[in-house]
């Protein structure tokens, strides 16, 4: 069994700059080509390589998680978010981001949507998240495989 506490201080050691959107890039629903993998204690953890798109990164998830937050029924006072509505953040805001930008792409590129949406708005603020939430308040995690009944 691994210690927890020297779980996190290893893993802050080794990845310096942790990637926004880890969980949707651990999960397979999205890809970024700045993305470094690292394994630690059987885990997998996600790095970024480019302080200025992490940067990028940041800002967008904030943006999804503010303009989200009325589609989730989100009070402003919730700080920590459950795995589940965080997933649903990240894999519907970047599926919302894809739908607006780049609709034939086969999964979300983190990096090249980022890119995109500053090329054609200017600034991630200008964004229409009133068409990208409708990707957060669509998206379903798969259901777990359930076994053979007994």
């Amino acid at each position: 069994m691994v210690d927890e506490t020297a779980f996190r201080h290893t893993r802050e050691d080794i990845n310096r700059l942790p990637c926004v959107f880890e969980r949707a890039l651990l999960a397979r629903h999205a890809a970024c080509e700045l993305a470094l993998s690292h394994q630690i204690a059987e885990r997998e953890s996600i790095a970024c390589t480019q302080p200025a798109a992490h940067q990028a990164c940041s800002r967008m998830s904030q943006l999804l998680r503010e303009k989200s937050s009325f589609a989730l029924h989100l009070t402003a006072t919730q700080r920590i978010l459950p795995h589940a509505m965080m997933m649903k953040i990240q894999c519907g805001g970047l599926d919302g981001l894809k739908a607006l930008l780049d609709a034939d792409a086969a999964a979300p590129q983190v990096d090249r949507l980022l890119r995109l949406a500053q090329e054609r708005y200017g600034d991630l603020d200008a964004l229409p998240f009133s068409e990208i939430v409708q990707g957060v308040a669509a998206w379903k995690a798969r259901r777990r495989h359930q076994g053979a009944p007994r």
